[in-house]
């Protein structure tokens, strides 16, 4: 078993060229800089039974089965039965209610764990993902990543939950990758990211939500007429340009408001001239005011 010190040479030295990777060839990477999540181990070992989960999770929490080896069946809330008999990552990315079933003598390895997502827009790309995604662990980057994720959750050694998080991110950036290049997310934010024509108005849209954008504006940042834009935008992403736009400025609005900065303040910096204005769009959006959001926030 790897030190300490191998493996946090090993993280120093792999993270940030794989980021720099990422942000050369990925458009998605304006989202993924910041990616960040926790992870709590739940089960780690042989499985025999069945036992239901994420009833209790909230809509920010999903669950990550791997399995390593033996045979795993998963009952989905909708009545699906998906039996799996090779090394498989088994990934929910939303608080989804489903039942793991294995009998004894089917010898499932298994890793399970939940997964919280802090990032308001990652949050936001992943609720356009499936509900359920199925990817082989001996096939492409994953399975280094996943080796290595094992041999962190095999061992008690000082700094493993770190580790095992920042895995969890490299994880999940490289699954986020797979379903891009097989074309499995068909519209939301991932769908925009990755199209040409759309894919430079979205990033200018994220790293700029507070300028006065208009159809006009967008339109001819994407080079389009504002029917053309408009349309494309609709039929990629799955809702009007200026929802999406919206939708992102209140979650940039939910980030800086955890960060206890003034609803003022947050208000210009997503683009709203004055908090009152930032108060009612983001009602209509949630159902509360952003001081009602932020304490509810604090309450769970």
């Amino acid at each position: 078993m790897a030190s300490v010190q191998d493996a946090r040479w090993e993280y120093d030295r792999f993270w940030p060229a794989y980021i720099k990777r990422v942000t050369k060839v990925d458009n998605v990477a304006a989202i993924l800089k910041n990616f960040s999540i926790t992870t709590q181990v739940i089960f780690n070992g042989s499985f025999c039974g069945s036992k239901t989960l994420g009833s209790n999770l909230s809509g920010d929490c999903g669950h990550l089965h791997f399995l390593r080896s033996g045979k795993l069946t998963v009952l989905s809330d909708s009545g699906h039965k998906l039996v799996f008999e090779r090394p498989t990552v088994i990934m929910l990315p939303c608080s989804t209610e489903h039942q793991i079933v294995s009998a004894e003598s089917e010898n499932a390895d298994v890793v399970c764990a939940t997964v919280q997502f802090y990032g308001v827009k990652q949050r936001q790309l992943l609720a356009n993902l499936p509900k359920l995604i199925c990817l082989d662990i001996n096939v492409g980057e994953i399975q280094k990543t996943v080796q290595w994720l094992f041999k962190e959750v095999d061992g008690q050694q000082l700094g493993q939950q770190s580790i095992v998080n920042k895995l969890c991110d490299i994880f999940m950036i490289q699954m986020l990758r797979q379903l891009s290049a097989r074309g499995i997310v068909l519209q939301g934010m991932l769908a925009g990211l990755s199209h040409p024509g759309l894919a430079k108005t979205m990033v200018m849209l994220q790293e700029s939500p507070e300028q006065q954008w208009n159809l006009t504006s967008m339109a001819s940042s994407a080079a389009m007429s504002r029917s053309k834009f408009a349309a494309l935008f609709r039929e990629t992403v799955g809702q009007t340009a200026t929802e999406f736009l919206t939708d992102l400025r209140i979650s940039l609005a939910q980030e800086l408001l955890q960060q206890d900065q003034a609803v003022a303040l947050v208000a210009n910096r997503v683009g709203y001239e004055h908090g009152s204005a930032l108060a009612r769009v983001f009602r209509k959006k949630t159902g509360l005011s952003p001081l009602q959001w932020l304490e509810m926030l604090h309450k769970k």
